[in-house]
């Protein structure tokens, strides 16, 4: 029996070696070549397995949580064979977080990005060398758009607006170098509306405020406020003084 057990043993590892001797092998010009599998420093669990051909990646790469269940939480995909990689997020549960195309690790065209444990997309944003350019967009569970920004080079510039999930216009404003520029209107769905300019990031200008599209007040942020006369309730009629002013004699 235990010369039965020594042999099973010397078996395994023969095995083991012959297995190892097949992955993780480098070509005559010290390239990575064939089957390559990498470890996690602490755990040595499995992180990733895939395959090379003379120093490229090809087919699919799949990488792994570091844990007993070795789920996989990524994959990259070179088949285009054009040097991208289509790449996919996933959660512990396989449901998918994100996807799109990476360029030498940056993220180009476009992005999706899906509401949690979902198949509903969340946002959808356009990239170049790893920068948002263009239209980002982010949609609410049901399908109907939330937001709609514009970026260059990773920066929100250019028309934005934020939309109710019945389709209300709650914020319509304009961006420049990541600042608010421009007009800009806001609205809530208690029927409160406020119109106002922005000039480099700062309020300018004359701001208005309706209510039911009724204007209510008007206010010039970059002006002191000046006290209005009140009708005192106790006296009708009579004017009420602002605080601290001088009484007359």
């Amino acid at each position: 029996m235990k010369s039965l057990i020594i042999t099973c043993i010397l078996f395994l590892s023969l095995f083991q070696t012959s297995y190892s001797q097949e992955t993780n092998k480098l070509d005559d010009k010290g390239q990575r070549h064939g089957l390559w599998k990498g470890t996690y420093t602490e755990s040595k669990r499995p992180r990733y397995e895939g395959t090379f051909d003379h120093g490229k990646e090809t087919g699919t790469f799949k990488f792994f949580d570091d844990t007993k269940e070795l789920k996989v939480i990524a994959t990259r995909d070179f088949s285009a064979k054009d040097g991208s990689a289509y790449t996919t997020f996933f959660d512990q549960k396989g449901n998918k977080v994100s996807e799109g195309k990476e360029v030498n690790k940056l993220y180009e065209g476009e992005w999706k990005y899906y509401h949690l444990e979902s198949k509903e997309i969340m946002t959808v944003e356009k990239y170049s060398k790893g920068k948002l350019n263009g239209a980002r967009k982010v949609f609410y569970r049901s399908g109907k758009i939330a937001e709609e920004a514009n970026y260059k080079d990773g920066i929100k510039n250019g028309p934005y607006k934020k939309y109710s999930e019945k389709g209300a216009v709650l914020e319509d404003a304009t961006y420049k170098n990541g600042e608010f520029d421009g007009a800009v209107i806001y609205n809530d769905d208690a029927g409160k509306t406020v119109k106002g300019q922005f000039k480099n990031g700062k309020k300018s200008g004359i701001w208005k405020y309706y209510e039911n599209g009724k204007l209510v007040k008007e206010e010039n942020p970059n002006k002191p406020v000046r006290e209005k006369f009140k009708i005192d309730s106790k006296n009708k009629g009579a004017r009420k003084l602002p605080q601290n002013a001088p009484a007359n004699k």
